[in-house]
């Protein structure tokens, strides 16, 4: 007998996939330059040189392929070490970072590293889907706080009535997939003075899970807090897949604070998480390779002409729509009650949008900007006849 929750997953794609795949077959159909593909967030701006040059020099050292200590090469640890300490001023060691195949497999570590039977984790809507996937997979309980609908920023009277005892811990990804909104820090500040009243009322610690791919992503003088700083026990889920455009070399790491009660005893359970998982030893070569590319990104000016482009053209058209600061998403209120019903409609004018169910915001969809400027440009005319539609 097969586990059914796993043959249903293995069955039901997300719904991301389900319509880049669409998007596949229609392009085979009309030509690729005719569908307006806004649904995979497939980083478009090319690797900073640095990635490139550094795996070249790699490639000529024949040990580069063997394996790793099982979290991660020590000096590869200790210059993220010292790139935190730099840039954020927080005292992380390395014996407290743990090398992942990307930001997925560190959150996946630490769902598995802290729960126990009953415990609960929170999550902000919008939040990333597979968010759902990863908590229950590790025996924990999913719990959705919807946003202020205005701007997405955090409900904080919803929050407050989704805390219990059973919460072990609360997500934050911000900047935010699928919104671009980072999460002011007004109401970081609120937010980690919530989780230190509520765990001196419960007798116990509330951890903070900072998922961080998209931290560098931020247009102007957009300031997104590191939540070691604002919080004790806190973990930070990193992924190098956007900043240095890596999705597929899947390299990442876990950032256990050093200011966590017992860190050393969570950073043990981190390491048993990984073994458990078969999550040991990470990709040697792009281990080597982002120590010496650390701080660097892809040409961010790109994404930002993108996002102005999009957000102005579409507002201007009639959507309502909220401005992203960060990552590559925005999220747009649809125009009638049923989102999927929108972008089936939009399918006509092969645009091709996500709908917000998945992501617990079901009337709005989200729009991947990660994309060539000119396809945006040649988008509008098809974004003017869906509008129209609703006129």
């Amino acid at each position: 007998m097969l586990s059914k929750e796993m043959t249903r997953l293995g069955n039901k794609r997300s719904v991301i996939r389900e319509i880049f795949e669409y998007g596949l077959k229609r392009k085979a159909e009309i030509g690729q330059e005719n569908v307006f593909d806004f649904s995979l967030g497939n980083p478009s701006v090319p690797a900073p040189w640095c990635v490139n040059e550094e795996a070249k020099k790699l490639l000529d050292l024949k040990v580069i392929h063997g394996y790793t200590s099982a979290p991660g090469a020590i000096h590869v640890r200790q210059s993220i070490t010292a790139y935190i300490k730099k840039t954020f001023g927080a005292d992380i060691p390395a014996a407290n970072i743990y090398m992942t195949t990307g930001a997925a497999a560190a959150l996946c570590i630490c769902f598995r590293a802290l729960t126990v039977s009953g415990d609960e984790f929170i999550a902000f809507a919008p939040y990333f889907p597979e968010y759902q996937v990863f908590v229950e997979a590790s025996g924990g309980k999913f719990v959705v706080v919807p946003p202020e609908e205005k701007n997405l920023q955090i409900n904080f009277e919803a929050f407050e009535k989704a805390l219990t005892p059973c919460t072990k811990a609360v997500i934050v990804n911000s900047p935010n997939n699928p919104s671009g909104v980072v999460i002011t820090e007004e109401n970081i500040i609120r937010l980690c003075a919530l989780l230190k009243k509520k765990s001196a009322e419960y007798g116990h610690r509330i951890f903070l899970i900072s998922d961080e791919p998209y931290r560098e992503l931020v247009y102007g003088d957009v300031f997104v807090p590191y939540l070691p700083n604002y919080y004790d026990n806190t973990l930070v889920c990193y992924s190098f897949s956007k900043s240095l455009s890596l999705p597929g070399e899947r390299i990442g790491y876990i950032a256990v604070s050093d200011k966590i009660e017992n860190s050393s005893d969570v950073f043990a359970a981190v390491s048993g998480a990984g073994r458990a998982l078969g999550y040991v030893c990470a990709p040697s070569l792009f281990q080597h390779v982002i120590a010496n590319c650390l701080g660097q990104t892809g040409d961010l000016s790109i994404y930002k002409r993108n996002r102005d482009l999009l957000y102005e053209g579409l507002t201007k058209l009639g959507f309502d729509c909220v401005k992203p600061d960060g990552a590559f998403y925005l999220f747009m209120k649809s125009p009638e009650e049923s989102a999927e019903a929108f972008c089936e409609k939009a399918k006509k004018y092969d645009l091709l949008l996500v709908p917000g169910a998945d992501f617990g915001c079901p009337n709005f969809v989200r729009i991947a900007y990660c994309v060539d400027t000119d396809l945006i440009e040649r988008s509008m005319p098809s974004f003017a006849k869906l509008i129209a539609e609703y006129k």
